[in-house]
């Protein structure tokens, strides 16, 4: 009986490692509250951004992790290619209340428009639905140790954050929960 308990909470304890240790990780590196990861994410990409309206024609974008290590910030590499998560509340858009457009920091599509982004008060930036429904994929994720949807730029493969079916007060029942590393915001 006590090498049963002992067992569980082996079990217990290493998921909530697998859930704590990333955001930590996170936390010790740069994060996109630094003004100026946010500056380049609004002001300057790294990328050139597709027109609002374009729709993914399905050509994918691949790179070396090298290159991408290259064109990324720490925390955007870490969360976009590692499939990494930034610190909640302290990341560049969870309190953005401009009008615009997000776009992938990574090859420049775009991916939500702020018309369908709502407080969830996760301390992620939330959104109802994407700008377009073919520029995001997803896959089921199993890292904290139950199945989660994760969220993807379509075209580069990047990891955006996951979504939920728990946001009954919005128009789709849906909350994507995305990472503000993964994404440039162009105001409108």
């Amino acid at each position: 009986m006590q090498k049963q308990i002992i067992d569980i909470m082996k079990k217990h304890l290493a998921m909530l490692l697998i859930a704590v240790i990333p955001a930590v990780v996170g936390c010790t590196q740069n994060t996109t509250s630094d003004p100026q990861a946010s500056e380049a994410q609004m002001d300057k990409p790294a990328v050139s951004l597709e027109k609002a309206d374009y729709v993914w024609d399905g050509v994918k974008i691949e790179k070396t992790e090298s290159e991408w290590k290259e064109q990324l910030t720490t925390m955007q590499f870490y969360v976009t290619r590692k499939e990494g998560t930034e610190p909640p509340f302290d990341n560049a858009f969870f309190d953005n209340h401009a009008d615009g457009i997000y776009y992938c920091v990574c090859c420049g599509m775009p991916l939500f428009d702020a018309k369908t982004k709502f407080d969830s008060g996760t301390g992620w930036p939330s959104f109802y639905q994407p700008i377009n429904d073919k520029n995001v994929a997803s896959d089921v994720d199993y890292k904290i140790g139950y199945a989660r949807d994760e969220v993807h730029c379509a075209r580069c493969g990047a990891h955006l954050g996951h979504v939920f079916d728990d946001a009954p007060s919005t128009p789709t029942g849906l909350r994507f929960c995305i990472d503000s590393a993964a994404l440039i915001f162009q105001k409108r």
